[in-house]
């Protein structure tokens, strides 16, 4: 008897849990037909250095003497930055290196930025430059570089004639070195506005002197021999940087750079009329290529150095290239440089980087006589090249200082 009011039940369960199923089934198909992923198909949070961010999303700037002072204006102090501040002399990137090799720091973001970040805890520094390498665009062209202790960069198979251009994959070169620009838009957020930060590349010279000879060199001899035996294909591939170069650094900027800095660490290689005729028409046009890209994009320029190692005896010449700062080596008196380039262009540098292993008074008084020789307008403090491996940390801690109490 107690069956018939049993089935109606059960049937009427059934038929709610079919008309459930099928609701959530239609529910479903329709998110995903409108792109929509449904919750159990919800992917992972993304890195935020995957996300593509504009300029309005970072953080306000909190000291922009950097920039200031690259543009001709007035600054609260003269500010300082170090080339290479973030590396080999501070025990907390060796750390990081003892458990990556190099090129897989730069590769990713999240260890790039740490290392990055090191010197500025340290640190009161008024610039940051992303961890990178200026090998990275050779890579990105299909060249083997390897970095090996105690020797530096080694590219195992170099160019070594005019052929071998064939070999550069000039393809998708910007897409290959994407993980800098991620990079560079995390660290962005990581400093908070703290300090303006900078990108930079290796100069098409610089680089072209890497890929022939096979690694650093004394002489550059193959590279220079390049330009003499076969100078249709020495100008093929520095046409070929150049362009990579001004690709690179678009990506930079439009990534969150706020200032670039090009290195044209090999200058010092070449005689005053070859870096006047191989390596400043590249330099010329990477900055003209660079600003009308970003301006048919539609990307505000940001400031920019050139450093050219050793070629000082061209500060005149270079001060009519349109770059906002030049960065001095350490064999130029301040004085006689600023004589050179005008009161137009902002200069950087220069102290010597073996003065750093020199005791911290006689440090103070050299960085005290440097800054106030440059003068407070229109001056970054720097060293005349990177800052070397051994390097006392305190040598660091009254470098900084020193600049910022000598005006």
């Amino acid at each position: 008897m107690v069956e018939p009011v049993v089935r109606p039940f059960v049937m009427r369960l059934l038929v709610a849990f079919l008309a459930g199923l099928i609701a959530a089934t239609l529910f479903v198909a329709l998110m995903v037909r409108q792109g929509i992923a449904p919750f159990e198909m919800q992917p992972p949070p993304v890195p935020l250095a995957r996300i593509s961010l504009g300029s309005d999303d970072f953080p306000a700037l909190k000291n922009d003497n950097l920039l200031r002072a690259a543009r001709g204006e007035p600054v609260d102090r003269v500010p300082v930055w170090v080339m290479r501040q973030a590396g080999r002399y501070l025990p907390e990137f060796q750390e990081v290196r003892a458990k990556h090799d190099f090129f897989t720091v730069c590769r990713t973001p999240e260890l790039a930025c740490e290392v990055t970040m090191q010197p500025l805890r340290r640190f009161d520094l008024d610039a940051s430059i992303i961890f990178s390498d200026i090998l990275v665009i050779p890579q990105a062209l299909g060249i083997t570089v390897e970095m090996k202790p105690g020797v530096g960069p080694v590219l195992p198979e170099p160019l070594v004639g005019p052929a071998d251009l064939e070999r550069l994959n000039q393809t998708g070169t910007i897409e290959r070195l994407k993980y800098v620009g991620e990079a560079i838009t995390m660290m962005r957020r990581m400093l908070e506005g703290k300090v303006p930060l900078f990108g930079f590349t290796g100069a098409p010279w610089t680089l072209m002197g890497y890929m022939i000879e096979g690694g650093g060199s004394k002489t550059m001899s193959k590279a220079k021999a390049w330009l003499t035996d076969h100078p249709e294909a020495s100008q093929k591939l520095l046409d070929i940087l150049t362009d990579q170069v001004v690709d690179y650094l678009v990506m930079q900027v439009k990534a969150g750079a706020q200032m670039l800095q090009v290195f044209e660490s090999s200058a010092d290689h070449l005689s005053k009329e070859q870096f006047l005729s191989v390596s400043l028409p590249c330099l010329k046009r990477i900055r003209v290529d660079l600003l009308r890209k970003l301006a048919d994009e539609g990307v505000p320029a940001v400031p920019m150095v050139l450093f050219a190692k050793g070629a000082m005896h061209s500060l005149a010449e270079q001060s009519e290239t349109g770059y906002e700062v030049l960065g001095l080596d350490w064999t130029i008196d301040p004085e006689e440089a600023r004589k050179q380039v005008g009161p137009n262009v902002t200069l950087q540098g220069n102290l010597d980087p073996q003065d750093m292993y020199k005791s911290p008074e006689e440090l103070r008084e050299l960085v005290l006589t440097m800054v106030r020789k440059f003068g407070k307008h229109r001056y970054i403090a720097n060293l005349g090249h990177g800052i070397t491996p051994q390097t006392p940390i305190e040598s660091m801690t009254v470098l900084v200082k020193a600049v910022h109490d000598a005006l």
